[in-house]
């Protein structure tokens, strides 16, 4: 085991016991318990694992504990709350923009990034932004009319 990794998760100081170089995804998951981003291709390719680390949405399954060493994540557990979701999380219920919902935690974690950085992105950007996110169920549409929505009502 290496030397303890101390890392803010959803504005929450933690010290994971687990290797630096275990995936993010397991740390999150099996040690935190914060099961919101799912493991889909453990390849970085597929999306479901999104996490934001400072600003930047990154697939948490190919990122080792070591990199976000004192770095803020945030999962999709991070962005609202039941009482007060985060405006993607809300227009996606709104608009429901979701079918079987596997992907969606990194869909919307991805989303959130977009819009803190662009809040006025359009959907050719929206969906360049989502390209990484894979979603099979063919809510695309609406996802991507909902994270444009999301941003309007910043």
């Amino acid at each position: 085991m290496s030397d303890p990794t101390t890392v803010d998760v959803n504005g929450v100081s933690v010290t994971p016991t687990s290797d630096g170089d275990t995936p993010l995804l397991t740390v999150l998951r099996d040690e935190l318990g914060l099961l919101g981003s799912r493991f889909g291709c453990g390849q970085g390719l597929c999306g479901a694992c999104m996490v934001d680390v400072d600003g930047t949405a990154m697939p948490s399954c190919q990122t080792p504990l070591w990199q976000v060493a004192g770095q803020q994540v945030t999962t999709v557990e991070g962005l609202g709350t039941d009482g007060r979701p985060h405006p993607v999380q809300q227009a996606i219920l709104e608009r429901q923009a979701a079918q079987c919902g596997f992907c969606l935690s990194g869909i919307v974690v991805a989303a959130a990034a977009l819009l803190a950085e662009e809040p006025d992105a359009d959907a050719d950007r929206v969906a360049e932004a989502l390209d990484r996110n894979l979603c099979r169920c063919g809510a695309q549409r609406r996802i991507i009319d909902a994270v444009l929505a999301a941003g309007g009502a910043r």
